[in-house]
């Protein structure tokens, strides 16, 4: 089958898949809003700092902080479930995606992978068919119910599923990964942790486990594509993820993980095991005038969705294929950037982020700047519990863009208060994997007059070999 051609990917097949991956999304999405407020996610990342590090480019996202966060995740939280119960679906998901984004690009300091995964998922989901069925808009709207979607929605699905478990495993072949040193770190405080405890002490577990998930991001989509594998594969993505969010406490994203196997499932058969979410007499069921209701009425027949599964739909225009395909390209294109950047990733974090280089190495270190007074030649220490919170000054300790930008705003904090002339030097030493701490930055570079090289390598960071 050429999945390329635009007549197969225009076929029809049973949206089952997601308009359930839909109600379970706008779940989690509620949750992961609400739950940034709970935890007091929210106070550590944009009550409590007074500086933020945003992503180059968007520091006009700075006006996204102190105590009106906790309103803009609140309204995050009502979107999320306008979209779980599928009502005003694509407003609410165009929301959540822009509020989400800018929550994304406006602070660093807790960066993950996951976020950007989040993102991603977000927008993809705001240009997505979701609510033609088990939606309360299918309910007030029945013109637009549907049982069926293009057959190239699943496809998409699968492939950016795959880009983002491709790129994780590939990630993994590293030897600190290889040799079990990363995981038996992350294991070492968790030690005596009840139930758990007794198991990550067992001789070689943290080996299996390091080997078991390169296998497991390396195979468990083609796995779940074959029949004969799929029970197996599900099983052991169960089992996977509910142990790393037991171990790691990584939040909503191991369950969003679980429900992508939705997408691998063959469609018919999705709707078969939840069948009895799609009764008619559900919720959802679509409100028709009385002229519609006794018309079904006189044929004896159920108020439903109409059955489309034997219509063919027009063939998706060249655009949308255009479109998607780059995306796709791009996703495939982006983890791959660091390699084309001198230097070991793991070390300068050039080409880090947005790579699916997710829970690789444990990083710690420590960063002290100084100032001069160029006109006087005189040197000031930097106090950095004046500008940050512990959490910031633990983050930017071991990124070089934090510690540039930090350096930035020291120029113009210094220039504020009447030293228009300064140099900024930052001494940082990092450690990796619980190596010694090394050397990180020249302190000899004035970082206040160097420009950041978006897409190259800054030479001030000092090489070091892992």
């Amino acid at each position: 089958m050429n999945i390329f051609n635009r007549e197969v990917l225009s076929q029809p097949i049973n949206n089952a898949p997601l308009v359930l991956f839909r109600a379970v999304f706008g779940l989690l999405i509620t949750l992961e809003a609400g739950g940034a407020i709970a935890t007091g996610w929210v106070k550590r990342v944009f009550v409590e700092p007074s500086f933020h590090f945003t992503f180059m480019g968007f520091e006009w996202l700075n006006f996204l902080q102190g105590e009106m966060m906790y309103g803009y995740f609140a309204l995050m939280a009502v979107a999320g479930i306008f979209v779980m119960l599928g009502l005003f679906y694509r407003p609410a998901m165009v929301i959540y995606a822009i509020m989400w984004t800018s929550v994304y690009l406006a602070q660093k300091t807790a960066y993950n992978n996951h976020y950007y995964l989040l993102m991603l998922l977000c927008w993809i989901m705001a240009f997505m068919p979701a609510n033609k069925r088990f939606s309360l808009d299918a309910r007030r709207n029945p013109n637009i119910a549907s049982d069926t979607m293009p057959q190239g929605i699943r496809w998409f699905w699968i492939a950016q599923i795959t880009i983002v478990y491709t790129y994780a495993a590939i990630a993994k072949i590293y030897p600190d990964w290889l040799e079990g040193k990363f995981v038996e770190l992350a294991f070492e405080a968790r030690k005596d942790w009840p139930i758990i405890g007794p198991l990550l002490n067992l001789p070689y577990f943290a080996l299996i486990v390091s080997y078991s998930a390169i296998l497991f991001d390396g195979l468990i989509s083609p796995l779940l594509l074959w029949k004969k594998t799929r029970k197996w594969a599900f099983i052991s993505s169960l089992a996977f993820h509910l142990f790393n969010s037991a171990i790691f406490h990584i939040g909503i994203f191991p369950f969003m993980s679980i429900a992508f196997a939705l997408f691998f499932y063959e469609p018919e058969q999705i709707a078969k095991l939840f069948q009895w979410l799609f009764r008619p007499d559900r919720f959802w069921k679509p409100v028709r005038s009385k002229q519609q209701n006794s018309f079904d009425e006189r044929r004896g027949g159920p108020v439903c969705p109409p059955d489309t599964t034997g219509q063919t739909h027009r063939s998706a225009p060249t655009w949308v294929v255009s479109i998607a395909l780059t995306y796709l390209l791009f996703q495939t294109i982006i983890p791959l950037r660091h390699w084309i950047i001198p230097g070991n990733v793991l070390w300068t974090e050039e080409g880090h982020r947005c790579s699916w280089r997710m829970m690789l190495r444990a990083k710690s270190g420590y960063v002290r700047f100084t100032v001069e007074d160029k006109s006087k030649g005189i040197r000031y220490a930097v106090r950095l519990q004046e500008y940050l919170t512990p959490k910031q000054i633990k983050a930017m300790a071991t990124k070089p863009d934090m510690i540039w930008q930090f350096a930035q705003f020291l120029k113009e904090d210094y220039a504020r208060k009447g030293i228009p002339d300064v140099a900024v030097y930052a001494k940082a030493r990092v450690g990796i994997n619980g190596r010694d701490h090394s050397t990180l930055t020249d302190d000899t570079i004035d970082l206040g007059k160097i420009d950041w090289k978006t897409f190259g390598h800054q030479g001030w960071i000092l090489e070091n070999s892992l």
